[in-house]
């Protein structure tokens, strides 16, 4: 089982970074002793401090509860024919990379490249597939480290962003769609995360799913490095407005779905 990305002490320290709030500040706003909230954020578990502060943080109360609680972890998606889910070893972390192919045609893309795409190769040969493209959802390091690998053994163009260009990958403005026989691939600028975050939306096939890259994660989203209003306004209005069905697959962490974070994820659920 692939562990969340992040817990509770993480959500919380992202979304103080993403509103420039200190802990001095969050302490005197949530009316909370100083002491109890560094407490919390050592690891000691106290509902009244965290139901103070998620609501100055923007997070949903209960959402936050139940991740310190540990007991949310989305539902096992199973098999999905024509998609592949690897999570790769990237120093001291691991991140995910991702191959779809239409069943009928055997066309292929990749998403992303992890921090070893050997697993990869050996499906795409396995399944006898033809890769027509490798789409980047950004440029960090963990996510094309295997870039120039990828592309010489499967002969097939590299895009990334116009916002984010990087040697080796084709520039292309968000909104460009890729077809993979009966699959169509649209994209759309998730940004905030990264200046050129870009989510690819796969229909046509057995379940509809939208790769997200470190935008958005299982109970949590990427750190708002480049703008975090951007951020949550994009996964909010583009990626959570998506069916309830829809399998998001992040840059890091286990599968989940737009229903599932809906209710689950601290910086989207105010239920």
């Amino acid at each position: 089982m692939i562990p969340l990305e992040d817990n509770y002490i993480d959500v919380i320290g992202k979304a103080q970074r993403g509103l420039n709030i200190s802990d001095e500040e969050l302490a005197k706003r949530a009316a909370v002793p100083f002491e109890k909230l560094q407490r919390v954020k050592e690891g000691e578990l106290d509902e009244e401090v965290l139901a103070r502060i998620a609501p100055v943080l923007g997070l949903g109360k209960k959402a936050l509860l139940d991740l310190a609680k540990g007991s949310y972890y989305p539902k096992d998606q199973g098999v999905i024919p024509g998609f592949f889910h690897f999570n790769t070893r990237w120093e001291d972390m691991t991140v995910n990379n991702y191959l779809l192919w239409d069943t009928m045609t055997k066309e292929a893309a990749a998403f992303d490249t992890g921090g070893n795409c050997t697993e990869m190769l050996d499906a795409i040969k396995v399944h006898g597939l033809r890769v027509k493209f490798i789409l980047l959802t950004h440029t960090h390091a963990d996510h094309i480290a295997e870039l120039g690998r990828l592309k010489r053994a499967v002969e097939a163009p590299a895009y990334c962003c116009q916002l984010e260009i990087i040697p080796g990958a084709e520039p292309f403005s968000p909104g460009k769609t890729f077809q993979l026989g009966n699959l169509s691939i649209s994209s759309f600028l998730t940004n905030g995360h990264s200046p050129g975050g870009v989510s690819y939306y796969v229909t046509g096939g057995k379940r509809n799913l939208v790769i997200v890259g470190d935008s958005l994660f299982a109970g949590s989203m990427g750190g708002g490095n480049y703008s975090y209003t951007e951020a949550l306004k994009n996964n909010r209005e583009k990626i959570l407005t998506l069916p309830d069905d829809t399998i998001i697959c992040p840059g890091h962490g286990p599968l989940t779905t737009v229903g599932e974070e809906k209710v689950h994820n601290p910086f989207f659920a105010f239920n």
